[in-house]
């Protein structure tokens, strides 16, 4: 534990499991404030009284639904109220559902896009506006290696994530010139409930054992790059690897991808 970021405020979308769990605790542990958002708020709460204990520092929480841009807007009005400042956004709402997309339900995937995309977007908008007033700032983004590398089953959830990261890279052109930085995190999977949503069978999570990663060290990885001028983040390192692999060798790609890491 340090003081590294005392006196820092972190607001963290998602916070109330998985990543963002995880990073809003190594922000406290780090001396920060934080203000954690997401629907659950019995589970905000109780990661806010994690926090406190760690930082001694205020931890707020505001419950959120992160695909409803009248909240999203409630939200950061109290957030200003609260503390007039933000030095680092983590977006890390998000959810995902693996399935042939010809099967897919257009409502759950719209609602994947709205909450993904389209929230994450949002409060990015809100967020880059107080930032570069500031002249200071970083928005950090959850993406996704599967916005890099494709497998089946997951076309929609793909699709979201590839739009992330995306956006985060013009977004951080924009917002260079007035100091505010952007990094993109690209996480292959992780031991969270996020599973038990996209992959009910566990099938494929089974599969991927090996490439597993631990909340709390893509916490501790993320927390370690708040203020640096990293664009991208990709994790691990195999599967950061195999992204740049595809890009050069599509072709190739598609085939190890349907042998090896298409097992849903």
């Amino acid at each position: 534990m340090s003081d590294s970021l005392r006196n820092k405020v972190v607001v963290i979308t998602g916070a109330s499991s998985g990543i963002g769990h995880s990073i809003a605790l190594e922000s406290a542990g780090r001396g920060a404030t934080v203000i954690l958002i997401a629907r659950n708020k019995a589970k905000l709460e109780k990661v806010a009284s994690e926090a406190h204990e760690l930082s001694g520092a205020d931890s707020y929480t505001i419950v959120t639904d992160m695909s409803q841009s009248d909240q999203i807007d409630a939200a950061f009005t109290k957030i200003i109220r609260l503390t007039k400042h933000v030095d680092y956004l983590v977006n890390c709402a998000g959810f995902g559902k693996f399935e042939n997309f010809v099967e897919s339900n257009r409502r759950e995937v719209t609602a994947m896009f709205q909450v993904n995309v389209l929230g994450l977007m949002y409060f990015s908008r809100l967020a880059g506006r107080l930032m570069m007033e500031q002249k200071s700032g970083q928005i950090i983004n959850i993406g996704s290696i599967a916005g890099k590398v494709p497998t089946v089953k997951s076309a929609a959830y793909s699709a979201s994530k590839a739009a992330v990261i995306q956006f985060s890279n013009v977004l951080r052109l924009e917002l260079k010139p007035f100091g505010v930085k952007v990094m993109t995190v690209n996480p292959g999977p992780v031991y969270t409930n996020f599973f038990n949503i996209a992959d009910k069978s566990g099938h494929y999570a089974d599969s991927v054992q090996k490439f597993m990663l631990d909340p709390d060290d893509v916490a501790w990885q993320v927390v370690h790059f708040f203020g640096s001028n990293k664009r991208e983040l990709n994790l691990p390192v195999s599967l950061a690897i195999l992204a740049k692999l595809y890009n050069l060798f599509p072709t190739i790609g598609d085939k190890v991808s349907l042998k090896f890491a298409s097992r849903k």
